[in-house]
């Protein structure tokens, strides 16, 4: 692929464990790994974008070196969630030795938690039986939702979503690679933006630079599609203060002029809320108007009626309804 058309987080992505930003003790311990030439089985939970498959991937390249490609394998499980994934490609892979006179093969299964409760049960059996030859990594999103012997059998690291020094140092460095200038409060929405995601971080800088070598906060949120958090204060100072015909003038323009999702609003205006001062039966009653929002959205129900009522909801609320 002509390298200006490289999709960053593919070109930035950490080739070694230590160069990974972040997750610094979790780093030390898989590094450690590397070091006995040993390791037990793996289960990495966290939230999108935090490094989960970049240490996975990093791991495999420091225990195999060149060699990494034949002993390691990634398989999504939300590609194929049923019993068949386990008893065919993860059995197969396995059961067959380690190649290159590696001491064993390494498994990645991402987005493990997607798989049904019969398959992780396989899945379980298959651990136990091949140990010898394959050790497994499982990646997931909720670790609740993977069955207890499964966890019981794996060390078990809890990724934390990225701060704003982690992500800072990584838009910098490739900022730098890349001859770009990234204004101060550029960055500052780009960590807005990102919610400790990397990936976020990376695609709304690659967005940005589209427009111009020079970066500034207002084309990165333009180029993302979010709104400034000052637009949200405005929305929601508008609805408490009770002028509904003002805060629906700035929906509307978040929504059609600006074309930002409502479950991204949503999102938005809880955040602000969280961080607001303000009374607290008050704020209960927001929060939970905009859980029901949420959910009527993810049921299918109609955009432009739920945030119209939601805000009619603040209005409400504001003034003693609730």
């Amino acid at each position: 692929m002509d390298e200006n058309h490289t999709i960053w987080i593919e070109k930035y992505r950490p080739a070694k464990l230590g160069d990974m930003v972040g997750q610094k003790e979790i780093v030390e311990r898989l590094q450690s790994y590397v070091r006995s030439g040993s390791m037990p089985h793996l289960l990495f939970t966290g939230s999108a974008g935090v490094g989960k498959t970049t240490a996975a991937v990093a791991l495999a390249r420091e225990f195999f070196g060149g060699t990494w490609h034949t002993n390691f394998r990634e398989l999504n499980a939300s590609d194929e969630r049923g019993i068949d994934v386990v008893r065919n490609q993860i059995k197969q892979f396995a059961r067959t030795s380690p190649l290159e006179g590696a001491s064993f093969k390494i498994l990645f299964l991402d987005e493990a938690d997607a798989l049904t409760t019969d398959a992780q049960a396989a899945l379980r059996r298959t651990m136990e039986s091949y140990a010898g030859t394959c050790r497994f990594i499982l990646s997931c999103n909720y670790s609740s939702k993977i069955i207890d012997p499964i966890q019981s059998r794996c060390a078990i690291y809890r990724f934390r979503p990225l701060d704003r020094g982690a992500i800072g140092e990584e838009i910098r460095r490739i900022a730098a690679r890349e001859g770009l200038t990234v204004a101060e409060k550029a960055l500052d929405a780009i960590v807005y933006i990102a919610q400790g995601d990397m990936r976020k971080a990376i695609n709304a800088l690659q967005g940005a630079a589209i427009l111009s070598p020079i970066i500034e906060e207002r084309m990165v949120y333009e180029i993302t599609a979010n709104a400034r958090p000052e637009e949200i204060r405005e929305l929601l100072d508008l609805s408490l203060a009770g002028d509904f015909e003002g805060a629906e003038g700035v929906l509307d323009r978040l929504l059609r002029e600006r074309g930002i999702a409502p479950a991204e609003l949503l999102s938005q205006c809880y955040r602000a809320l969280v961080s607001r001062k303000m009374d607290l039966a008050l704020k209960v009653c927001l929060i939970d108007g905009l859980g029901e929002t949420d959910f009527r959205l993810s049921e299918g129900a109609d955009s432009e009626i739920q945030m119209e009522a939601l805000i009619a909801r603040f209005v409400l609320a504001a003034k003693g309804g609730r």
